[in-house]
């Protein structure tokens, strides 16, 4: 069983930690926890103006992308532990040749720079050959990462569980959308749905793990193992919604993801994606991280009643829509729709006092109109 450590908390509270993918939705989280807990931080950001308005005081921003390696140099200097929490999955060109170009200029820089640990967070999943593109990619990335000679904490997660994830919300929108739902036989594949706070509390506990020179993969998932439907019926019983599930064998990948396009917050893309990893069991084979880590993750029912708590009362810390790559483009803004409701969460920073940015605000309307689209 693997206790507190206090050389290694002493090491961790004085040394700074990278944190890439911060503008994502469990880097998101997992930014704040390490705020909370008064760790240093450094994020690494192709756009830092997008991220400035979401960090603390003592933690720093720089500007830097995985595919540029001339630009990770001055990131890891100092840096004692790296996350590498970033993948391609919502660009339009090759994700799988990106994610691998990203995970080898990010290794070589750490390496280089004698950083001490990579904390990655891969995917479940069995047998590379049968794998979808995006499964095998996960697993392709850990495997360049650990190639780089650095010491790597990879922790293999399932979907995850919490207000404002992707597979959340894409559960919640076809739950609260369709009464009935024509459903492809993915919807009986087995997984382990793991919440967002307990694998959020995986990655705070590789800051304390001993360093002993070697990488170690870690299994995480939630107490229960279940399929697809049996999540989206428990969110409807806890809704109280009465909703029927028809499977049906026709619904190929891209006709799913057209499917989830017109259903769902889900973008085609992504969605394609998406549903061809959900054809594929992800399930823990091994509990190694129930015995090294101090963790007992929380059942499905705990997981969704936090998520639906949180959403209700906070519209989510952070969403997967607000991270940039889930557009798939350029552009910094998110945007979702979620059920019956549409809601929005823009941000730009901007070198002007409140008063002078709230100014051209208080001119919209009356004589000049209002905006459109």
């Amino acid at each position: 069983m693997h206790t507190h450590n206090t050389q290694n908390s002493e090491l961790t509270m004085q040394s700074t930690t990278l944190l890439t993918g911060a503008t994502g939705y469990i880097g998101g989280r997992l930014l704040q926890a390490l705020e909370a807990r008064g760790v240093s931080v450094r994020c690494l950001a192709r756009r830092p103006e997008y991220l400035m308005a979401r960090v603390g005081p003592q933690t720093r921003v720089i500007k830097g992308d995985c595919l540029k390696p001339e630009s990770l140099d001055s990131a890891f200097e100092g840096i004692d532990t790296a996350y590498y929490l970033v993948h391609s999955m919502g660009s339009a060109k090759d994700f799988e040749e990106q994610d691998r170009s990203a995970a080898k200029h990010f290794g070589h820089a750490a390496h280089a720079a004698g950083v001490r640990r990579i904390v990655y967070i891969g995917g479940l999943g069995e047998g590379d050959a049968g794998l979808s593109k995006h499964l095998r990619s996960r697993h392709e990335t850990g495997a360049i990462l650990r190639a780089s000679g650095v010491p790597v904490i990879e922790f293999r997660s399932g979907i995850v569980i919490g207000s404002g994830s992707l597979s959340f919300e894409l559960i919640r929108a076809l739950v609260e959308r369709l009464p009935v739902m024509i459903c492809p036989t993915w919807v009986r594949t087995p997984t382990q749905p793991i919440s967002i706070e307990d694998l959020v509390d995986y990655c705070l506990a590789a800051l304390d793990f001993p360093a002993d020179g070697r990488s170690h993969l870690f299994e995480v998932g939630g107490a229960n193992q279940v399929s697809y439907r049996e999540i989206m019926l428990e969110y409807a019983r806890q809704r109280e919604l009465r909703r029927w599930l028809i499977p049906v064998q026709l619904l190929t990948p891209r006709l799913s993801s057209l499917w989830l396009g017109l259903t769902t917050p889900v973008y085609a893309r992504i969605g394609r994606k998406l549903i061809e990893s959900l054809r594929n069991p992800t399930i823990v084979k091994n509990e190694n991280a129930l015995t090294t880590f101090a963790i007992r993750p929380k059942g499905l029912q705990e997981s969704i009643a936090r998520a639906i708590r949180n959403e209700n009362a906070e519209f989510a810390a952070t969403r997967w829509s607000d991270a940039v790559s889930s557009s798939g483009n350029e552009s910094p803004w998110g945007g979702i729709r979620l059920g019956t409701r549409l809601f929005d969460l823009r941000s730009i920073y901007v070198e002007a006092s409140p008063e002078d940015a709230f100014t051209p605000i208080r001119r919209i309307g009356g004589k000049n109109g209002w905006y459109c689209l």
